[in-house]
């Protein structure tokens, strides 16, 4: 398990793609859904320090925790700001409508759904987890060569 720890500020993002980059490709994650992963992880890294931290008038930092086994890569996005369940977040039902005329708001949860195989959410000692899966490609990856 990697662990990446980094303030609530919006100049945390480039570390957390960055180590979301790194452990996708230790994973073997092929690079299309090494982009999915890492935009989603950003979204929701976003969403937290915007949202959660700075428009609350709160601080506090977002913690990465990654989990790679033969079959997933499991990324878990933990902060202590407020409670907030973003797979409770309604999709945007206005696609078809003209970009001016779409109502703000749901799109980058929405991303997150699609990037991701799973993605689950828990409220554990005062603090929100937000749980990607990306399931792995069965091969030959830095991981699988470890137990050889």
């Amino acid at each position: 398990m990697e662990r990446l720890t980094v303030p609530g500020t919006l100049d945390s993002l480039d570390k957390i793609g960055q180590f979301v980059a790194r452990i996708a490709q230790a994973a073997g994650l092929d690079s299309k859904a090494a982009y999915r992963l890492r935009l989603a992880v950003d979204e929701l890294a976003t969403n937290v320090i915007t949202y959660g931290y700075r428009d609350s008038g709160l601080t506090g930092d977002v913690d990465i925790c990654t989990e790679i086994d033969d079959k997933n890569l499991t990324v878990s996005i933990e902060d202590s700001a407020v409670p907030y369940d973003p797979t409770k977040t309604p999709v945007p039902g206005d696609f078809d409508a003209p970009l001016e005329e779409r109502s703000i708001g749901g799109l980058g949860v929405f991303l997150v759904r699609q990037a991701v195989d799973e993605f689950l959410y828990e409220h554990v000692d005062g603090h929100n987890r937000s749980i990607l899966v990306i399931h792995r490609p069965v091969g030959d990856t830095e991981i699988d060569k470890q137990g050889d």
